[in-house]
């Protein structure tokens, strides 16, 4: 009988719709699954066959602990996704290698907190005319903590908003406000193994000159939704190009339409996203069935050598 925990966060405790039907999911299949808080120190994590994240959806807030916490279970663990794998998701200038690796992104700009963000910000202006709205978020974080939409004429809100992250010594994300995703929604497809599961619609969260959220997380309207197949294309892309093992146990990417209607890739998530185990049939159980094959699987080695599927 395998050992899982799936890991939380105290915060998070109570929030994750997700845990319950992965819990039974892999009781029913013969695990001894369990939910487990990722900064308890009286774990022993190497009494676990396999750690996964499920919600540890405060880790922004405490990166470099929170990646250190992560190395030690690797040293003791499977840890899933792996350590390298966590290392490269949880900092947003991930956008900029994938676009770089020719995945329609989300036009990004990111400022440093050392740079002149008035200067960068005219070069935004300038690079997207049509543009009405732009959005200000950090480079690391999770769940629209801290992301605000803002009108293109309010230049000193911007700057007042992406100052107010950089003087914290964060990096900044600029991006235009595709303006599509008000009517069509974002587009979150799910993965396990590399293999495409289920999508959901997504409604849009973000209005014009509205505070950020104060919770872990920004409420999310949530519906099924059939993928086209450019998504999809798109969303199999975004998968290649990431530059660690592939295929992983579970990747979501998060896609929006531009002006064109073309799908691109607004993030991708491969630390602790939610998987909507409820909005298909049997979710939870391929879910499960996918955990139990990594139980089985080689360690990932620390440089994120490729491991065969399952």
């Amino acid at each position: 009988m395998p050992s899982i925990a799936l890991v939380t966060a105290r915060a998070a405790r109570g929030t994750d719709y997700d845990m319950s039907p992965l819990l039974d999911a892999l009781r029913a299949a013969g695990a001894d699954a369990r939910e487990v808080d990722w900064d308890n120190d009286a774990i022993d994590w190497s009494g676990f066959d396999l750690a996964l994240l499920r919600s540890t959806w405060d880790y922004f807030e405490r990166l470099p602990e929170f990646l250190d916490w992560a190395a030690r279970v690797a040293e003791r663990t499977h840890l899933v996704n792996p350590l390298p794998v966590l290392r490269w998701n949880t900092d947003k200038h991930y956008l900029a290698e994938l676009a770089r690796a020719g995945v329609p992104v989300v036009p990004s700009t990111f400022v440093e907190p050392d740079d002149d963000v008035g200067s960068i910000l005219d070069v935004v202006l300038n690079t997207h005319p049509d543009a009405h709205d732009f959005v200000v978020k950090p480079a690391v974080g999770a769940g629209s903590r801290d992301a605000q939409r803002h009108a293109r004429g309010d230049r000193s809100g911007i700057i007042a908003h992406a100052r107010r992250l950089l003087d914290a010594r964060r990096s900044v994300l600029l991006q235009p406000y595709l303006e599509r995703v008000d009517e069509h929604g974002e587009t979150a497809l799910l993965f396990f193994d590399g293999v495409f599961s289920h999508a959901i619609r997504k409604g849009p969260l973000l209005k014009r000159n509205a505070g950020s959220t104060g919770g872990l997380y920004a409420e999310e309207t949530i519906a099924p939704r059939t993928p086209s197949p450019d998504e999809l294309e798109v969303a199999q892309r975004a998968l290649g190009a990431i530059p660690l093992q592939t295929p992983l146990a579970y990747a979501r990417v998060d896609l929006i339409r531009d002006a064109d209607g073309a799908p691109c890739l607004l993030e991708l998530e491969l630390v602790e996203p939610s998987v909507f185990t409820r909005s298909a049939e049997g979710v939870a159980e391929r879910f499960a069935r996918t955990i139990l094959r990594c139980v089985k699987a080689p360690l990932p080695s620390e440089e994120g050598g490729r491991r065969p599927s399952a």
